[in-house]
């Protein structure tokens, strides 16, 4: 397998030579993860486990940033104790043994002071921190100002005075210690539609981007915080407020906002589809943020390893297959099926990943238009679809390995639900009436929704679709 990835690259590095017209392939300088999620924390062994498959793929930088780290953000003024400070010096040795830049963030935005003796002592506080971190190895730092908008979306932040804050902290650190890299940030308004009114920038991306140090690494997220794309243009735009090249922080294939109201707090839909509509000029850095579930999440950090290290010569969908191929072997084929219905992540302010099933979802749209005009369908195609979820949810569900089926075994069970109903669907308008038991079905598959859902616009949609058709 790490054969394969070699190779991968190594044909990347080589066409950009041998090709002229794919020298702009190059990597992305800074190119990595970004551990920023809510939500259950990695685990040390998922990190050090990252870290390798981070210098497998080509990958050269990690943000420790986890929201739900006490230390990292609500009680970003306390030391951190001394077990988890072992831990986290562990890890840095990790990341130097595979070539990773390793950066320590802080998100002080909650409650951070700005004037007065109690700014002093945040400042001092801050120092301390970080001095703690440099003795362990950290050299790269992030200062994290994201999320700090009240439940009515509002923020009362002052961009001056953050950037004000940062450029005073980084200059002291680093007169204490040359060898530190320039830090990097996240502002309040680390979208474009949120940096702008109309035509106008916001006071406070402007006072921001005016007053923050020009070598320091600014993030944004797109248009949005989890959104469909960045254009070239949408990034040129973006630039242009900041009058500087911006990193990218990508919101997929992380899911923490899928959390439904539940006992277990776990996200419902697993994020299994490439990274895809990125921008293809020049960038400085770029973060892809994972799931909470760290194996899985490979899948789409492994086509962000491919779209980093050459942007230009990309293509999602075959390294969105390279990557199961590599990770699942002989399993290859089955999570395919299983991962082609878990890719769109959408709610009323997120949208990103390719379309769930597609191939289904058109089978299913043409049987149902053919059906409501009354000529005859053609079930030949979406039957064997059908066939192949059941085969694959069985499949994984037996032979998976643990470390995998611990992350997704929800998900493939009502897969196995899904495939099941819509085999009563195709049934019942075969038939030219209900199966009885697709209701039921129907209603455990709603009632699991909180902890699994997958394929809404697809197989699932197919269902609803078909007991709406009947009823009439």
């Amino acid at each position: 397998m790490k054969f394969i990835s070699t190779l991968i690259w190594a044909v990347i590095m080589a066409m950009t030579i041998i090709f002229p017209n794919v020298a702009d392939a190059a990597p992305v300088p800074l190119r990595g993860i970004v551990e920023g999620f809510y939500g259950k924390p990695w685990t040390f062994a998922d990190r050090e486990d990252i870290m390798n498959f981070c210098r497998e793929h080509n990958l050269n930088a990690y943000i420790y940033a986890p929201k739900d780290d006490p230390y990292h953000r609500d009680k970003w003024r306390e030391p951190y104790p001394a077990d988890k400070l072992a831990e986290l010096q562990r890890l840095v040795t990790v990341a130097k043994s595979n070539g990773i830049r390793f950066t320590f963030a802080i998100s002080p935005g909650l409650d951070l002071h700005y004037n007065g003796s109690e700014a002093e002592k945040d400042f001092n506080f801050l120092l301390q921190k970080m001095e703690a971190m440099y003795k362990i190895g950290v050299r790269s730092f992030a200062i994290f100002f994201d999320d700090l908008k009240d439940a009515n979306g509002r923020h009362h932040e002052d961009g001056k005075k953050q950037a004000e804050f940062i450029n005073r902290l980084q200059d002291t650190f680093h007169t204490m210690h040359k060898d530190i890299v320039p830090f990097m940030t996240v502002p309040t308004e680390y979208f474009y539609l949120d940096m702008v009114n109309g035509n106008k920038t916001k006071s406070y991306t402007r006072d921001f981007a005016e007053t923050i140090d020009e070598k320091v690494i600014v993030l944004y997220t797109g248009d949005g915080v989890v959104c469909d794309g960045i254009t070239n243009n949408q990034f040129n735009a973006a630039n242009r407020i900041y009058d500087r090249e911006l990193g990218i922080w990508w919101n997929y294939p992380v899911n923490d906002y899928t959390i439904h109201s539940n006992k277990l707090k776990v996200p419902s839909k697993l994020a299994l589809g490439p990274i895809e509509k990125l921008p293809t000029e020049n960038m400085l850095a770029i973060f892809f943020n994972p799931m909470e579930q760290a194996q899985l999440s490979k899948i789409a950090l492994a086509t962000g390893g491919e779209y980093a290290n050459a942007p230009t010569i990309y293509n999602p969908q075959e390294a969105w297959n390279r990557a199961i191929d590599e990770q699942f072997g002989e399993l290859a084929p089955a999570m395919k099926i299983f991962a082609s219905h878990s890719q769109h992540m959408e709610n009323s302010w997120a949208k990103c990943g390719p379309a769930d099933a597609p191939q289904f979802a058109s089978a299913a749209n043409a049987i149902l238009l053919n059906i409501r005009r009354g000529r005859s369908a053609d079930f030949t195609a979406i039957e064997k679809y059908i066939t192949d979820m059941e085969s694959a949810a069985d499949t994984l569900l037996t032979r998976l390995p643990q470390k995998y089926l611990v992350e997704c075994k929800p998900q493939l069970e009502q897969f196995k639900r899904i495939a099941q109903a819509d085999r009563l669907a195709v049934n019942s308008l075969k038939a030219g009436k209900l199966d009885p038991k697709l209701p039921a079905l129907r209603a455990e598959i709603e009632r699991h929704a909180p902890t699994a859902i997958l394929s809404e616009l697809s197989a699932l949609k197919f269902i609803d679709d078909v007991l709406e058709l009947m009823k009439k």
